[in-house]
């Protein structure tokens, strides 16, 4: 197995087994979280959104579909990214089932395609080896994470939900990045709708943010997905993102956002105190190292997206 760039079998499921047993939500809001990437600042930030929410009424579940670790190298931080996630509902992300269920030759679990650079993997793979023998100092934690489903599918406001980590055929798979949606995966997306049955697929894992909207079998659906929930997504923005879906207008002015079939899909900034956290990070990652090089000026800058650029289709 080439380490960083293949999947362990276990990540592979059939976009026809998602959506056979939604579970029914009562809340009026979802916020789904994916790469919180071990920065307690963000997941303040997202607790304090949710209840500025809820004094407005509306009730907010936090969804986490999975790489909620990362960053978080140390047995303080660890703990406490984990206990506080766990408190929520969860599904793995590929750094998440590498922490509790270590597989051999799958590195980081990030199933990097081509197009990524080989210096990448190669320093995802250090960063999952040293946060591995953080995560073995506290086998409880990684019993829990082992509990965990792979994706959830969610009834909300009468329709289906599908919440994955990389898309409807793996944990760890790319169909679902923005470099996907460039290339044109319309086709790809439109079987997976059609198996799964799902009305909202809502991803993560390749880092960059995306909201489509499209018809399948004559029924409006959409697919978003939230880049990260703990590192910056725009140009010159260090603001994280979480996908907000709600059967009311969010409260926070999105970066992008839709209304279908009586909900409102949003990608909704995350402000955390970045001066609080770059110090932290500093300090675990010190330039040179595997996520210093890797990361630090995404924390800093942002990527070189712009807001219009992560919407499909492209506006005309």
């Amino acid at each position: 197995m080439n380490e960083g760039r293949s999947c362990p079998l276990a990540y592979r499921y059939r976009p026809s087994d998602l959506c056979r047993e939604p579970r029914q939500v009562t809340e009026d809001v979802l916020y789904i979280i994916g790469g919180l990437y071990g920065n307690p600042y963000a997941l303040d930030e997202i607790e304090r959104m949710a209840l500025a929410e809820e004094r407005q009424g509306h009730r907010v579940k936090l969804v986490f579909n999975g790489d909620f670790n990362w960053f978080n190298a140390s047995d303080t931080l660890f703990r406490e990214i984990n206990c506080r996630v766990l408190d929520h509902m969860v599904s793995l992300g590929n750094v998440d089932y590498e922490l509790a269920t270590p597989s051999d030759g799958a590195g980081c679990g990030c199933a990097y395609p081509d197009f990524v650079g080989q210096g990448v993997v190669e320093r995802s793979n250090h960063i999952m080896e040293r946060l591995q023998g953080v995560a073995g100092n506290h086998p409880d934690i990684q019993k829990r994470l082992r509990l965990l489903p792979r994706y959830r599918c969610l009834l909300f406001g009468g329709l289906k939900i599908l919440v994955v980590h990389g898309d409807p055929e793996s944990l760890a798979g790319w169909g679902l990045a923005h470099e996907s949606f460039v290339a044109g995966n319309e086709l790809q997306l439109t079987e997976w709708f059609a198996e799964s049955g799902a009305d909202v697929i809502a991803s993560t894992h390749t880092c960059l943010p995306v909201l489509w909207s499209g018809t399948v079998e004559e029924r409006s659906r959409v697919a978003v997905n939230n880049g990260s929930a703990g590192m910056g997504n725009l140009a010159r923005d260090p603001r994280g993102l979480v996908t907000r879906i709600g059967l009311t207008s969010p409260q926070f002015e999105p970066v992008a956002g839709l209304e279908r079939r009586g909900l409102n899909v949003s990608l909704v900034p995350v402000a955390y105190d970045l001066g609080a956290w770059l110090p932290r990070f500093d300090q675990l990652w010190p330039g040179g190292s595997a996520a210093a090089v890797s990361y630090r000026r995404r924390i800093v800058d942002g990527t070189s997206l712009t807001s219009d650029r992560i919407v499909f289709p492209p506006a005309v």
